[in-house]
């Protein structure tokens, strides 16, 4: 009797995106709960930290079944990073600047520049 190997599941193409963006949007919750938990002395921006923590990286760990990790890891990083600048600047911890907008919008149009790309097979030449 011959069996087919188990294999992981694997979440559409368009659905591992949607899971790899809402991943980066919770980086930036865990990061901002971060900054107010005071060196975990605070239990709800602690208990807020640990919960965003674990969901962005169980997110992220989902979307790489589909995206490669490299392509993957930028747009998490890239967003999340953006997402924590730009709420720090919107509640005032941190001074906004043009130039400072500038330098977060061309992150932002890179991680969409990453996801434009063919990935995979698609993307290596015959």
């Amino acid at each position: 009797m011959t069996t087919t190997p188990r294999t992981a599941h694997r979440p559409a193409p368009a659905l591992a995106w949607l899971v790899l963006l809402a991943s980066a949007v919770l980086e930036a919750v865990w990061a901002t709960a971060l900054g107010l938990s005071d060196g975990f002395s605070r239990p709800l921006p602690t208990l807020v930290f640990a919960v965003a923590a674990t969901l962005s990286m169980a997110g992220l760990g989902l979307a790489v079944r589909r995206i490669p990790l490299g392509t993957a890891y930028a747009v998490w990083v890239g967003i999340g990073a953006a997402l924590t600048v730009g709420w720090a600047m919107a509640t005032g911890v941190e001074p906004a600047s043009p130039l400072k907008l500038l330098f977060i919008a061309a992150i932002v149009g890179c991680a969409a520049g990453l996801k434009l790309l063919p990935a995979g097979e698609a993307a290596a030449p015959e």
